[in-house]
């Protein structure tokens, strides 16, 4: 059985709030070029988390990813990024 890979997007408007609680100025601009960019660096993040997750669970004989999983994982992933 093959599987279809969903595309998953962050929004624009998540994204540029996101970028706007933690920039600190209220002045500060950011283009839509550098919302697109941090969007799809978010959607890598994420797709690289949830494969090492599995692969963690898979390692560990479990048949489903648990937060633990996910913790197991983190340092590693941050430090990659």
């Amino acid at each position: 059985m093959e599987r279809e890979e969903e595309t998953v997007e962050f929004r624009k408007g998540i994204v540029s709030k996101l970028l706007h609680m933690h920039l600190g100025e209220d002045r500060t601009k950011v283009s839509a070029d550098a919302i697109l960019l941090v969007a799809e660096l978010l959607k890598v993040f994420v797709h690289e988390a949830a494969g090492r997750a599995a692969r963690q669970a898979q390692s560990e004989d479990v048949p489903v990813v648990h937060i633990e999983h996910v913790e197991k994982i983190l340092p590693q992933l941050l430090l990659d990024f």
